[in-house]
């Protein structure tokens, strides 16, 4: 691994995960979001009061806005009475907003927040294009994972 990479490891620190967004959908691709935020929302993010679970993006007159993403109120702050979910602003470059906007017009695909975290300074969300699963896609999901976890733990050394 070079030392390139290991520093940009060190400089990103997870503020909130989508896990469900793996069970839920079938996540295609995954892009990076800057979000346009207030300086108690920040504050609010630095003490990992952030949940994704169900937040969703969409894109409205040419931007990209992040719905229902919930930023508890920070408690030392003034102007604390903003709308824990209120409509966010994302910052993407135009031609990614162009060919997302082709994209989720397709049948059954969606953006999807996956990830919320820290990346020099700065907060990004990790944006994910995603197909919703069918219930039958998630019991195969649920057994293929049962199978492999199975499968490591008859190949792992017994301890006594």
């Amino acid at each position: 691994m070079s030392n390139k990479n290991t520093e940009d490891a060190a400089k990103i620190k997870l503020i909130a995960e989508n896990r469900r967004a793996r069970h839920e959908y079938h996540l295609l691709e995954t892009f990076e979001a800057g979000i346009m935020l207030t300086g108690s929302e920040v504050k609010s993010c630095r003490g990992g009061r952030v949940q994704l679970r169900d937040a969703y993006a969409s894109v409205d007159n040419n931007e990209l806005f992040l719905h229902n993403a919930h930023i508890s109120p920070y408690a030392q702050a003034n102007l604390a009475h903003y709308d824990p979910t209120t409509v966010r602003k994302l910052l993407v470059h135009r031609r990614e907003i162009n060919r997302l906007i082709g994209k989720t017009r397709e049948k059954g695909q969606t953006l999807v927040p996956t990830k919320m975290y820290f990346k020099n300074g700065k907060i990004k969300v990790e944006l994910a294009l995603a197909k919703g699963k069918q219930l039958h896609d998630k019991r195969e999901s649920i057994k293929k994972r049962e199978q492999e976890a199975e499968a490591k733990a008859a190949m792992a050394p017994r301890r006594f």
